[in-house]
């Protein structure tokens, strides 16, 4: 983190990236002696309520964080900055987004939790739109205009108050990771699985070292003594109550109970009750520590794609025995009514031997289980998903893949692309694809 006294005594000259987190109220006009360099500005967590109008003399800028202050508007000045892609305004006071504000080359916009209950219609005049982030606000609709950002992969709507999802939105041609959870128009989840749940008293629990920390929660080892038993070592996960950028975190428990037993799920043994604090809470099935995650998350570059370690490769055998319990897996929580929402490699832990395990239902949604357009289209969406995974593994395939094996899975992978969404293949078709691979 950069400082105040830095910045006024001209010691960062240069920079590309200035971090503010200084309580400040004004905008220190000392950035503009950045101008030159300049490309990313963090002021998150400040008491700013608005910028100058001149922000657009900063003429490298590229990325404008201003999460956690207390702005009641999406400045104005922001549409003047021509470099500007990536805008984050996250849990300020937000009501009204003004057409002014939004640059011509906006590509990634977050918005969540804040008060908007409506959009301008220009947001659709962005051609780049990659990745909406809107969880948490008022709104009742979405501008019809969005129909136009063929280029949008990533919207979170989740926690707002629309009624239904627009036609228009389930057939963007690249749409492939939507989470619209705790809306009205949401499907319950299924009340059975959530009350067939065990239920474990807190004081069961003895927890040990943590082990992660993510936006919706922390996890711990744990010991689980339960009466008359020998203790056995789990994971317990213990809810935040804040907003997500995927939505809330109780929504997401909900969905990892609702998803059910399957090999690469990770097992919830219950439902912890009786915390001191009230606070909500699984315990887990704990994780051998030889399954890494099999990416990390996006870059402020790579947008909405996964970052891969440097080196990163797999066998012909270990890439399709994932790509195969991927399909499987997601096969099976559209059958419980459920899409994931965001089907990444950094939310699948595995192993050297391609054994792997889906995680992370912060982005997950119900849907209706009968079949009809909108559960079909929903579950296509995620076989994009699937798709962008598929090209990942195939770019890292290193050994034991013909040419002429390579070409049917590349044109697989093709498939779960396409732009027409109704026209990709489910995951029961793709997982018999993949099974002719052995």
């Amino acid at each position: 983190m950069d400082t105040l006294a830095q910045l006024r005594a001209g010691q960062l000259t240069g920079i590309t990236r200035l971090d503010l987190a200084c309580g400040l109220t004004e905008f220190p006009r000392e950035i503009f002696d950045l101008a030159d360099s300049l490309e990313v500005l963090n002021l998150s967590g400040n008491a700013l309520s608005r910028l100058p109008d001149d922000l657009h003399r900063l003429t490298r800028l590229r990325v404008l964080f201003c999460s956690d202050n207390l702005f009641t508007e999406l400045p104005a000045c922001l549409g003047q900055c021509t470099a500007l892609t990536m805008i984050g305004f996250k849990a300020n006071a937000i009501e009204t987004v003004p057409a002014a504000a939004l640059p011509p080359l906006l590509r990634w916009l977050i918005l969540t939790d804040n008060r908007l209950s409506e959009l301008p219609a220009e947001l659709g005049q962005r051609p780049h739109l990659q990745k909406l982030m809107l969880a948490g606000n008022r709104l009742q609709r979405l501008p019809e205009s969005l129909s136009q950002c063929h280029r949008l992969e990533l919207i979170r709507i989740a926690a707002n108050q629309l009624t239904e999802l627009p036609e228009w939105l389930l057939t963007l041609p690249s749409l492939t990771w939507l989470a619209y959870a705790g809306n009205p128009l949401e499907t319950e989840a299924d009340a059975a699985a959530l009350d067939a749940t065990a239920s474990i008293a807190w004081s069961e629990l003895r927890l040990e070292q943590q082990l992660g920390e993510g936006a919706s929660g922390v996890i711990h080892r744990a010991a689980w003594e339960q009466p008359g038993q020998p203790a056995t070592q789990v994971a317990v996960k213990l809810y935040k109550g804040e907003m997500t950028s995927d939505g809330s975190p109780l929504h997401e428990m909900n969905a990892c109970i609702t998803a059910g037993l399957h090999p690469n799920l990770i097992r919830v043994e219950g439902r912890i009750v009786g915390h001191p604090e009230e606070q909500a809470g699984l315990v887990m099935q704990l994780i051998d520590p030889s399954y890494r995650n099999l990416a990390g998350l996006p870059s402020l570059a790579s947008c909405t794609r996964d970052v891969y370690a440097d080196g990163t490769r797999f066998s012909a055998h270990v890439a399709l025995r994932m790509a195969r319990a991927i399909a499987s897996v997601a096969e099976h929580l559209h059958h419980q009514g459920i899409t994931h929402g965001d089907l990444y490699g950094h939310n699948i832990l595995c192993n050297e031997h391609g054994n792997c395990l889906l995680g992370d239902f912060g982005a997950a949604s119900f849907h209706a289980t009968c079949d009809s357009l909108e559960s079909r289209a929903l579950q296509r969406i995620e076989v994009r998903a699937f798709g962008v995974l598929l090209g990942e593994l195939l770019e890292r395939i290193d050994s034991g893949l013909s040419d002429e094996r390579r070409l049917q899975l590349e044109a697989l992978q093709q498939r779960c692309c396409q732009p027409q969404v109704l026209a990709r293949p489910g995951f029961s078709e793709i997982g018999q694809a993949l099974a002719a691979f052995n």
